[in-house]
Formats: structure tokens, sequence, C-alpha cells
């Protein structure tokens, strides 16, 4: 028997809210629960969400196994997950944002100038609230108390952050909306691609997705690359022409793409994208590398003029994605590998950091059957 893939047209609400739900939470290094947590009463402003899936990030995979990502800092138990699409259950006390039964994917940027006034306060440029140095993220340890993310059967959640999403859209594949939204960010950042060769160096769930926006950009030929054949395999799927092994430096060296986007979140992958590069061509750096001192090839770089550009996270860019995975021009399906149920949140974690072996790991947060425990990894149930 099959069944049918759960959209924007076929969700309802049958059963009143609980007081509590199951949850992914980071205590520290290597400990990671699903847990039951309180459902409290939303402000007037908040809508609750019942999440459907949660994509697992990288920041999610740092938490887990480091109790860190990069310099934010777990400093007490904290909810993850920022990738996430849902139905709205109970609309927002004020009257704002979605209707009840409205499906919708999520926002998770809360731009904010940050603390201080006059002239010793931080600039940004009003147009890319990405950059404003008080933003706050779903599933962040940046700041404390931590912003707790949405890996939870129910969160509630602003409404600015909510994006309804069309009739018919898959919510499984909606899942894909934030890290869509990260790529589409990173690929327009090196203008117009129309006609143009591109290099990926990494071709994680990032860097499909970014071949995949290519793709949709009409970039005349497509080359990526990657350590293991998995992701290789996924990034042909969504569109790339010629996939290379990140060992292969003579033929990453020959491609001699107009535009190149990094990544890999390696100084290794920088190099091989300034090596990659045209003359005069551009380097996307969307690959976040670890904080402090890296080596880059930074005389190459000056002597080949090459464009050096940073990209971080995104701004409205999910208004286009979302309207591209609607309308079929972004296809994405091939970079979700694994869905597992939230009851089995250690095993998605284990699988989504085998990189070899998984694209974008999903959680499906819908109700398990009764009599089903809670995973824990490395740490106990609470």
């Amino acid at each position: 028997m099959t069944t049918s893939p759960v959209t924007a047209s076929t969700v309802t609400r049958k059963a009143p809210l609980p007081e509590s739900g199951p949850a992914v939470v980071a205590h520290a290094a290597g400990d990671l629960r699903v847990e039951d947590i309180p459902l409290t009463p939303p402000p007037a402003d908040q809508a609750v969400v019942e999440i459907a899936y949660g994509g697992i990030c990288g920041s999610d995979l740092h938490y887990w196994l480091h109790g860190a990502a990069g310099e934010s800092v777990l400093k007490a138990p904290m909810v993850l997950g920022h990738e996430i699409v849902g139905v709205v259950v109970r609309a927002a006390a004020d009257g704002t944002g979605p209707a009840e039964g409205c499906a919708v994917a999520v926002h998770p940027a809360t731009p904010g100038p940050g603390p201080g006034a006059g002239p010793g306060i931080v600039k940004y440029p009003e147009d890319r609230p990405n950059l404003s140095p008080g933003c706050t993220y779903l599933g962040s340890a940046a700041r404390f108390p931590h912003t707790n993310g949405a890996f939870s059967r129910y969160s509630n959640l602003p409404t600015r952050m909510l994006r309804v999403l069309p009739d018919g859209l898959d919510l499984k594949t909606a899942a894909l909306i934030e890290p869509a939204s990260v790529a589409w960010h990173a690929v327009a950042r090196a203008g117009d691609v129309a006609g143009k060769t591109a290099l990926v160096i990494g071709s994680g769930p990032i860097g499909a997705l970014v071949v995949a926006v290519l793709k949709r950009a009409g970039a005349a030929r497509i080359t990526a690359v990657d350590m293991h054949a998995k992701p290789l395999e996924i990034a042909a799927a969504v569109g790339a022409d010629e996939v290379l092994q990140a060992g292969d430096a003579e033929a990453i060296v020959a491609v001699q793409a107009d535009v190149v986007i990094e990544s890999s979140g390696s100084h290794h992958g920088l190099a091989s994208a300034i090596k990659g590069a045209v003359r005069g061509g551009k380097v996307v750096m969307v690959g976040l590398l670890p904080s402090g001192p890296q080596p880059v090839l930074i005389s190459l770089a000056i002597t080949r003029e090459l464009e050096l550009l940073g990209s971080f996270r995104f701004n409205d860019e999910i208004d286009d994605v979302i309207t591209a995975l609607a309308d079929g021009s972004l296809f994405v399906d091939p970079v979700i590998t694994h869905v597992f149920p939230l009851e089995r949140g250690l095993e998605a974690f284990e699988t989504a950091k085998n990189s070899a072996e998984s694209g974008k790991v999903l959680l499906s947060f819908a109700p398990a059957a009764s009599g089903t425990a809670p995973s824990t990894a490395g740490g106990s149930t609470t």
C-alpha cells in the first residue's frame, strides 16, 4: 500500500494540544537527548506550529559532537534545529500571521543591531539584515540565554518567521527550503551566472543545493567536487555536468571556472577553489571555516585578480526558493537521502555525521506508535 505525500493542502489537525511534547535537546558535548519539554502558552505575536520535518544541519552536529558550533558554546541545555517546516495549529492571538491549518516554512533569523548605540555601534547595510551584529538564529548558542531551536513536536514561533507554503508542495521537499535559501544567497553573491561555467567545491547538502540553484540560474556547465562518491552522485542528480574527486588536483585546476562556490568549509577546499577559478573570476565562500587564522593562497588570488566573496545565511531569498520549488523549476529531491522518526534521533544524527553515505537527513516529527522509547546520544533520557 502506498501513501500520499504530505502537502500544504492535505494537513489537518484532529486532536487538542498536549501540555508537553518530545524535542531534541543538546546538553553538552556527546550528550544529546530526545526528551519531553513543556508546551508553554505563546506570546500574542507567536503561533504554535506542529513541526512535520526538520533537517539536521552541520551546526546541529557540532553542538552534539563538540558542545559548540564555532565560537558559540553551549552553556545550558538547548533545543536544536532551524531547518523546519510544519503546520500552524494555533494562530497568533494578535491576529497576525497564517491561519490555523496553514503549512509553513520558517525563516529562523531575528535580525538586530546588537547592544550599544552611537559612534561605537557595529554598522551594517540596512538592506542586508543577515549581517546585523545582533542577529539571532533558532537553535544557536551564540548568546546567553541561548535561542532554542524547533526540533520539537510543537514550537511557538513569531509570525514574522513564517512563510505560508503553496498548496501541493510536499512538506518533505519543503524541509530543504532553509538550506536551499543559503545556497540561493551564495549563488546570488556571484551575480548573473547564466551562460557561465561554475565549479562547486564540496558537494554535501549545501553544495548539492548550490548545484541545483546554479542549474536553475542557467549556468552553462557545472562541475562538482567532493571526497566521496555519494555526494557526487547527488550533485550529478541535481544538475552537475561533471564530477571530480577532491584529490584530482590537475582536473580541478583545468576547470578554470568563471564562478566558484566553496562549500566544503576547509582551507584545502578554498585552495582548490582559488586554483580552479579563471583569471578575473569570482570565488564565493559559503563553507564556514574554523575561527582563527587559516592558510589561504592569497598571492594567487591577488595576481589573478580574483574576487573573494563571503556568503552568510540569507535574507528574503527564502521567498524565491518557495516559488521555485512550487513551480518545479528548482529540483532538489535527491538531496534528501534519509528520513528518521524523532524517536530514532540518535540514529539520525549518526547517519548525518557520515557524509560519505548521506546527504540531507530529516527527522519526522509525526507521533510514533505507543511504546517506542526515546533515544539518547551519550546521555540519559529524562
